[in-house]
């Protein structure tokens, strides 16, 4: 298993989750069902460590990944 951090930066608040994935995902793919649930989702819930939160999709600026004990990172604008 592989954990990913996953941070959203709102328009005035940053969100961050930890998602765990089998081993053989990658960060890239991660992205990637992130982009896709925010296309179908009209709010979508994050599970952060200080509880969890209900996001707008349309209040997200940027939105990074990052794969515990790796040192790059993937953001992508939105």
């Amino acid at each position: 298993m592989k954990e990913f951090i996953v941070f959203y930066t709102l328009e005035d608040d940053i969100k961050r989750e930890r998602i765990m994935k089998d081993a053989d995902i990658s960060k890239e793919q991660v992205m990637q069902e992130i982009v896709e649930k925010i296309d179908q989702c009209k709010y979508f819930l994050v599970k952060g460590d200080h509880g969890d939160y209900w996001i707008n999709p349309s209040s997200i600026r940027y939105i990074r990944v990052h794969e515990k004990d790796d040192s790059k990172i993937n953001h992508i604008k939105l």
